[in-house]
Protein backbone atom coordinates (compact mmCIF):
# COMPACT_ATOMS: atom_id res chain seq x y z
CA UNK A 1 0.00 0.00 0.00
CA UNK A 2 1.36 3.40 -0.62
CA UNK A 3 2.39 4.90 2.44
CA UNK A 4 0.15 7.88 3.75
CA UNK A 5 1.98 10.99 4.21
CA UNK A 6 0.37 11.84 7.28
CA UNK A 7 0.34 8.32 8.79
CA UNK A 8 3.63 8.39 10.38
CA UNK A 9 3.10 12.05 11.63
CA UNK A 10 3.14 12.70 15.57
CA UNK A 11 0.02 12.55 18.03
CA UNK A 12 0.37 16.43 17.73
CA UNK A 13 -0.72 16.60 14.18
CA UNK A 14 -3.17 13.55 14.49
CA UNK A 15 -4.60 15.61 17.27
CA UNK A 16 -4.70 18.77 15.30
CA UNK A 17 -6.07 16.94 12.31
CA UNK A 18 -9.07 15.45 14.72
CA UNK A 19 -10.06 18.76 15.93
CA UNK A 20 -10.19 20.38 12.04
CA UNK A 21 -13.48 20.93 10.30
CA UNK A 22 -13.63 18.22 7.45
CA UNK A 23 -13.05 20.85 4.87
CA UNK A 24 -9.73 21.73 6.19
CA UNK A 25 -9.03 17.99 6.62
CA UNK A 26 -9.51 17.48 3.00
CA UNK A 27 -7.89 20.35 2.00
CA UNK A 28 -4.75 18.78 4.30
CA UNK A 29 -4.92 15.46 3.10
CA UNK A 30 -5.93 14.75 -0.69
CA UNK A 31 -5.56 10.83 -0.61
CA UNK A 32 -8.12 8.03 0.14
CA UNK A 33 -7.40 4.97 0.40
CA UNK A 34 -9.57 2.43 -1.00
CA UNK A 35 -9.23 -1.45 0.76
CA UNK A 36 -10.48 -4.42 -1.30
CA UNK A 37 -9.83 -7.01 -3.59
CA UNK A 38 -8.13 -6.33 -6.74
CA UNK A 39 -10.41 -5.45 -9.82
CA UNK A 40 -13.61 -3.90 -8.12
CA UNK A 41 -13.64 -0.51 -9.60
CA UNK A 42 -13.34 0.82 -13.14
CA UNK A 43 -9.97 3.01 -13.28
CA UNK A 44 -12.30 5.13 -15.15
CA UNK A 45 -14.58 5.69 -12.07
CA UNK A 46 -11.67 5.80 -9.82
CA UNK A 47 -9.76 8.03 -12.45
CA UNK A 48 -13.79 10.73 -12.31
CA UNK A 49 -13.78 10.99 -8.88
CA UNK A 50 -9.80 11.79 -8.50
CA UNK A 51 -10.62 14.66 -11.02
CA UNK A 52 -14.15 15.88 -9.82
CA UNK A 53 -12.46 16.04 -6.14
CA UNK A 54 -9.37 16.46 -6.52
CA UNK A 55 -8.35 13.57 -4.10
CA UNK A 56 -6.04 10.75 -4.92
CA UNK A 57 -7.58 7.21 -5.11
CA UNK A 58 -4.61 4.62 -3.20
CA UNK A 59 -6.33 1.37 -3.91
CA UNK A 60 -4.94 -0.86 -1.31
CA UNK A 61 -5.48 -4.86 -2.04
CA UNK A 62 -6.41 -7.95 0.17
CA UNK A 63 -6.80 -11.54 -0.52
CA UNK A 64 -9.26 -12.61 1.67
CA UNK A 65 -12.18 -11.08 4.17
CA UNK A 66 -10.16 -12.82 7.33
CA UNK A 67 -7.07 -10.80 6.10
CA UNK A 68 -8.84 -7.56 5.77
CA UNK A 69 -10.32 -7.87 9.19
CA UNK A 70 -6.52 -8.94 10.80
CA UNK A 71 -5.25 -5.67 9.40
CA UNK A 72 -8.05 -3.34 10.42
CA UNK A 73 -7.83 -4.74 13.83
CA UNK A 74 -4.16 -3.96 13.89
CA UNK A 75 -4.54 -0.97 13.19
CA UNK A 76 -7.83 -0.02 15.26
CA UNK A 77 -9.85 1.17 12.99
CA UNK A 78 -7.28 3.38 11.24
CA UNK A 79 -5.17 3.39 8.01
CA UNK A 80 -7.77 2.87 5.35
CA UNK A 81 -10.35 5.23 4.36
CA UNK A 82 -13.20 2.65 2.66
CA UNK A 83 -13.32 -1.07 2.99
CA UNK A 84 -14.95 -3.26 0.52
CA UNK A 85 -15.75 -6.70 1.66
CA UNK A 86 -18.10 -9.49 2.61
CA UNK A 87 -21.12 -9.73 4.52
CA UNK A 88 -20.60 -12.25 6.96
CA UNK A 89 -16.90 -10.09 7.83
CA UNK A 90 -18.44 -7.13 8.48
CA UNK A 91 -20.76 -8.04 11.65
CA UNK A 92 -17.50 -8.96 13.38
CA UNK A 93 -15.77 -5.51 12.18
CA UNK A 94 -19.02 -3.89 13.60
CA UNK A 95 -18.75 -6.03 16.95
CA UNK A 96 -15.05 -4.89 17.29
CA UNK A 97 -15.98 -1.40 17.36
CA UNK A 98 -14.18 -1.04 13.66
CA UNK A 99 -16.72 0.39 11.62
CA UNK A 100 -17.79 4.06 11.62
CA UNK A 101 -21.79 5.32 11.82
CA UNK A 102 -22.52 6.49 8.22
CA UNK A 103 -23.87 10.49 8.45
CA UNK A 104 -26.18 9.82 6.09
CA UNK A 105 -26.33 13.84 5.36
CA UNK A 106 -23.35 13.70 3.54
CA UNK A 107 -24.91 10.86 1.32
CA UNK A 108 -27.86 12.02 -0.69
CA UNK A 109 -27.41 9.01 -3.18
CA UNK A 110 -28.32 6.56 -0.38
CA UNK A 111 -31.61 6.87 -0.97
CA UNK A 112 -31.51 5.27 -4.53
CA UNK A 113 -30.15 1.82 -2.57
CA UNK A 114 -32.50 -1.22 -3.57
CA UNK A 115 -34.22 -1.81 -0.27
CA UNK A 116 -33.75 -5.88 -0.81
CA UNK A 117 -30.33 -5.56 -0.18
CA UNK A 118 -31.00 -3.53 3.19
CA UNK A 119 -31.64 -4.31 6.64
CA UNK A 120 -29.77 -7.56 6.44
CA UNK A 121 -28.62 -9.46 9.54
CA UNK A 122 -24.93 -7.58 9.83
CA UNK A 123 -26.37 -3.91 9.34
CA UNK A 124 -29.91 -3.87 10.22
CA UNK A 125 -30.59 -0.84 10.68
CA UNK A 126 -28.38 0.17 7.98
CA UNK A 127 -26.15 2.68 9.97
CA UNK A 128 -22.74 1.06 8.74
CA UNK A 129 -22.72 -0.12 5.46
CA UNK A 130 -23.33 0.41 1.95
CA UNK A 131 -24.07 -2.91 -0.75
CA UNK A 132 -22.13 -2.63 -3.37
CA UNK A 133 -23.18 -5.81 -6.11
CA UNK A 134 -24.86 -9.05 -5.05
CA UNK A 135 -23.90 -12.13 -5.79
CA UNK A 136 -27.26 -14.25 -6.31
CA UNK A 137 -26.75 -18.07 -7.59
CA UNK A 138 -29.72 -18.66 -9.66
CA UNK A 139 -31.13 -21.93 -11.83
CA UNK A 140 -30.27 -21.52 -15.74
CA UNK A 141 -32.04 -24.25 -17.71
CA UNK A 142 -31.95 -25.02 -21.97
CA UNK A 143 -36.16 -24.85 -22.74
CA UNK A 144 -35.12 -27.17 -25.42
CA UNK A 145 -34.16 -29.88 -23.30
CA UNK A 146 -36.87 -29.41 -20.67
CA UNK A 147 -40.37 -29.97 -21.16
CA UNK A 148 -41.63 -27.78 -18.78
CA UNK A 149 -41.33 -24.62 -16.81
CA UNK A 150 -38.71 -24.37 -14.05
CA UNK A 151 -39.99 -22.21 -11.17
CA UNK A 152 -38.14 -23.04 -8.18
CA UNK A 153 -35.80 -25.12 -6.63
CA UNK A 154 -38.04 -27.77 -6.28
CA UNK A 155 -38.32 -28.33 -10.03
CA UNK A 156 -34.77 -29.73 -9.74
CA UNK A 157 -36.12 -32.91 -7.76
CA UNK A 158 -38.39 -33.94 -11.27
CA UNK A 159 -38.04 -37.41 -12.32
CA UNK A 160 -37.95 -35.79 -16.03
CA UNK A 161 -34.25 -34.31 -14.88
CA UNK A 162 -32.72 -37.53 -14.54
CA UNK A 163 -28.83 -37.37 -14.86
CA UNK A 164 -28.96 -33.95 -16.00
CA UNK A 165 -28.19 -31.64 -13.23
CA UNK A 166 -25.41 -29.62 -13.03
CA UNK A 167 -24.60 -28.27 -9.32
CA UNK A 168 -22.16 -25.58 -7.84
CA UNK A 169 -19.90 -27.43 -4.88
CA UNK A 170 -21.10 -24.67 -2.07
CA UNK A 171 -22.38 -27.21 0.75
CA UNK A 172 -23.52 -24.98 2.40
CA UNK A 173 -25.66 -23.49 -0.53
CA UNK A 174 -26.79 -26.57 -1.71
CA UNK A 175 -28.05 -27.12 1.56
CA UNK A 176 -29.58 -24.27 2.02
CA UNK A 177 -31.53 -23.77 -1.15
CA UNK A 178 -32.96 -27.67 -0.45
CA UNK A 179 -34.19 -25.69 2.84
CA UNK A 180 -36.06 -23.34 0.92
CA UNK A 181 -37.54 -26.20 -1.38
CA UNK A 182 -38.77 -27.54 1.96
CA UNK A 183 -40.20 -24.70 2.80
CA UNK A 184 -37.30 -23.34 5.53
CA UNK A 185 -34.71 -20.97 6.24
CA UNK A 186 -31.25 -21.22 4.26
CA UNK A 187 -29.68 -21.17 8.32
CA UNK A 188 -31.33 -23.94 10.01
CA UNK A 189 -29.42 -24.44 13.38
CA UNK A 190 -31.20 -27.71 14.60
CA UNK A 191 -29.36 -31.10 13.72
CA UNK A 192 -32.31 -33.62 13.32
CA UNK A 193 -33.53 -30.48 10.51
CA UNK A 194 -30.66 -30.78 8.83
CA UNK A 195 -30.48 -34.42 8.85
CA UNK A 196 -33.97 -34.19 7.43
CA UNK A 197 -32.16 -31.58 4.15
CA UNK A 198 -29.83 -34.65 4.41
CA UNK A 199 -32.26 -37.02 2.98
CA UNK A 200 -34.48 -34.29 1.05
CA UNK A 201 -30.90 -34.18 -0.76
CA UNK A 202 -30.28 -37.66 -1.55
CA UNK A 203 -33.77 -37.86 -3.19
CA UNK A 204 -32.11 -35.23 -5.73
CA UNK A 205 -28.54 -37.87 -6.71
CA UNK A 206 -30.57 -39.61 -9.44
CA UNK A 207 -31.16 -36.23 -11.11
CA UNK A 208 -27.43 -34.67 -10.72
CA UNK A 209 -25.03 -35.00 -13.24
CA UNK A 210 -22.11 -33.38 -12.13
CA UNK A 211 -20.85 -31.50 -8.67
CA UNK A 212 -17.75 -28.53 -9.60
CA UNK A 213 -17.32 -25.02 -8.71
CA UNK A 214 -15.46 -24.16 -11.56
CA UNK A 215 -16.98 -23.46 -15.36
CA UNK A 216 -19.71 -25.27 -14.17
CA UNK A 217 -22.00 -23.74 -16.36
CA UNK A 218 -20.04 -25.42 -19.40
CA UNK A 219 -21.94 -28.39 -19.10
CA UNK A 220 -25.12 -26.68 -20.35
CA UNK A 221 -23.02 -25.23 -23.13
CA UNK A 222 -21.89 -28.74 -23.97
CA UNK A 223 -25.17 -30.21 -23.74
CA UNK A 224 -23.91 -32.41 -21.03
CA UNK A 225 -26.68 -30.88 -18.37
CA UNK A 226 -29.97 -29.57 -19.23
CA UNK A 227 -30.10 -27.38 -16.06
CA UNK A 228 -27.84 -26.15 -13.78
CA UNK A 229 -27.53 -23.74 -10.48
CA UNK A 230 -24.74 -21.37 -11.49
CA UNK A 231 -23.03 -18.73 -9.47
CA UNK A 232 -23.59 -15.05 -10.70
CA UNK A 233 -20.23 -15.17 -12.67
CA UNK A 234 -21.76 -18.10 -14.47
CA UNK A 235 -24.92 -17.36 -15.10
CA UNK A 236 -23.85 -13.90 -16.52
CA UNK A 237 -21.32 -15.79 -18.39
CA UNK A 238 -23.68 -18.90 -19.83
CA UNK A 239 -26.07 -16.38 -20.99
CA UNK A 240 -24.06 -14.05 -23.13
CA UNK A 241 -22.73 -17.50 -24.77
CA UNK A 242 -26.53 -18.67 -25.63
CA UNK A 243 -29.17 -16.11 -24.76
CA UNK A 244 -31.99 -18.87 -25.41
CA UNK A 245 -31.28 -19.87 -22.26
CA UNK A 246 -33.53 -19.59 -19.32
CA UNK A 247 -32.99 -17.54 -16.26
CA UNK A 248 -34.98 -18.49 -12.80
CA UNK A 249 -35.61 -16.48 -10.34
CA UNK A 250 -36.55 -19.39 -8.11
CA UNK A 251 -40.21 -18.97 -6.30
CA UNK A 252 -39.42 -20.16 -3.00
CA UNK A 253 -36.86 -17.37 -2.04
CA UNK A 254 -33.62 -16.28 -3.00
CA UNK A 255 -30.33 -17.12 -1.44
CA UNK A 256 -27.62 -14.07 -1.99
CA UNK A 257 -24.14 -12.30 -0.78
CA UNK A 258 -23.91 -8.86 -0.61
CA UNK A 259 -20.54 -7.06 -1.46
CA UNK A 260 -20.81 -3.77 1.34
CA UNK A 261 -18.67 -0.62 1.89
CA UNK A 262 -17.81 0.76 4.85
CA UNK A 263 -15.60 3.65 6.45
CA UNK A 264 -13.69 2.00 9.48
CA UNK A 265 -13.77 3.78 12.66
CA UNK A 266 -10.53 5.86 12.42
CA UNK A 267 -10.62 6.71 8.82
CA UNK A 268 -7.90 9.04 8.45
CA UNK A 269 -10.37 10.92 5.60
CA UNK A 270 -13.63 10.24 6.86
CA UNK A 271 -14.66 13.22 4.87
CA UNK A 272 -13.49 11.81 1.39
CA UNK A 273 -14.74 8.85 2.34
CA UNK A 274 -18.62 9.99 2.35
CA UNK A 275 -17.67 11.79 -0.23
CA UNK A 276 -16.75 8.51 -2.69
CA UNK A 277 -19.69 6.80 -1.17
CA UNK A 278 -22.07 9.47 -2.44
CA UNK A 279 -20.08 9.14 -5.50
CA UNK A 280 -20.51 5.23 -6.48
CA UNK A 281 -24.32 5.52 -5.38
CA UNK A 282 -24.68 8.30 -8.45
CA UNK A 283 -26.95 5.91 -11.12
CA UNK A 284 -24.44 6.35 -13.58
CA UNK A 285 -21.58 5.69 -11.79
CA UNK A 286 -23.25 2.79 -9.98
CA UNK A 287 -24.29 1.34 -14.11
CA UNK A 288 -20.57 1.24 -15.08
CA UNK A 289 -19.47 -0.23 -12.01
CA UNK A 290 -21.77 -3.01 -11.92
CA UNK A 291 -21.11 -3.64 -15.39
CA UNK A 292 -17.75 -3.78 -15.13
CA UNK A 293 -17.38 -6.37 -12.05
CA UNK A 294 -20.68 -8.37 -13.40
CA UNK A 295 -22.35 -8.31 -9.96
CA UNK A 296 -26.44 -7.80 -9.42
CA UNK A 297 -27.14 -4.22 -9.41
CA UNK A 298 -27.87 -3.25 -5.52
CA UNK A 299 -28.67 0.70 -6.67
CA UNK A 300 -32.23 0.88 -7.49
CA UNK A 301 -31.83 4.25 -9.41
CA UNK A 302 -29.30 2.68 -11.34
CA UNK A 303 -31.74 -0.42 -12.72
CA UNK A 304 -32.52 1.13 -16.23
CA UNK A 305 -28.75 2.43 -16.94
CA UNK A 306 -27.05 -1.21 -15.64
CA UNK A 307 -27.10 -4.25 -18.64
CA UNK A 308 -30.53 -5.73 -17.88
CA UNK A 309 -29.17 -9.17 -16.95
CA UNK A 310 -27.76 -7.94 -13.68
CA UNK A 311 -30.96 -6.38 -12.51
CA UNK A 312 -33.02 -8.45 -10.33
CA UNK A 313 -36.94 -8.20 -11.16
CA UNK A 314 -39.25 -5.94 -9.13
CA UNK A 315 -41.45 -9.27 -8.26
CA UNK A 316 -38.53 -10.16 -5.96
CA UNK A 317 -38.76 -8.11 -2.79
CA UNK A 318 -36.81 -10.91 -0.49
CA UNK A 319 -34.03 -12.49 0.24
CA UNK A 320 -31.48 -14.33 2.60
CA UNK A 321 -27.78 -14.04 3.30
CA UNK A 322 -26.20 -17.30 4.63
CA UNK A 323 -24.61 -17.22 8.07
CA UNK A 324 -22.53 -19.00 10.47
CA UNK A 325 -24.01 -21.47 12.42
CA UNK A 326 -23.43 -23.70 15.51
CA UNK A 327 -20.21 -25.84 15.34
CA UNK A 328 -22.62 -28.58 16.05
CA UNK A 329 -25.03 -27.74 13.02
CA UNK A 330 -21.80 -27.28 11.00
CA UNK A 331 -20.99 -30.85 11.68
CA UNK A 332 -24.61 -31.94 10.65
CA UNK A 333 -23.92 -30.05 7.14
CA UNK A 334 -20.80 -31.86 6.61
CA UNK A 335 -22.49 -35.04 7.04
CA UNK A 336 -25.71 -33.90 4.86
CA UNK A 337 -23.33 -33.22 2.37
CA UNK A 338 -20.87 -36.11 2.64
CA UNK A 339 -23.47 -38.40 2.02
CA UNK A 340 -25.75 -36.89 -0.95
CA UNK A 341 -21.92 -37.01 -2.65
CA UNK A 342 -21.69 -40.45 -2.11
CA UNK A 343 -25.08 -40.99 -3.53
CA UNK A 344 -24.51 -39.20 -6.43
CA UNK A 345 -21.52 -41.21 -7.64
Amino acid sequence: MKARKLLAGTITIAAVLAMMPAQAVLAENNELVLYTWEGMFPQEVLDGFTEETGIEVIYSNFDTDETMLEKLAMAKGGDYDIVLADDYIIEQAVNEGLVMELDKSQIPNFEGINPLYQGQFYDPDDKYTVPYGAGIPLIVYNPEDVDFEIKGYNDLWDESLEDSVALTANYRVICGITQLAMGRTLNEDDPAIIAETGEKLKELAPNVRLIQDDNTQDALLNGEASAAFLYTSQVTAVMQEDPDLKVVYPEEGLGFGIMAMFIPSQAPNAAAAHQFIDYILRPEISAQCFDFIGYYCTTKAADDLVNPDLVVPDSVTSGEIIRNVSAEAEEAYSKAWTEFKDACD
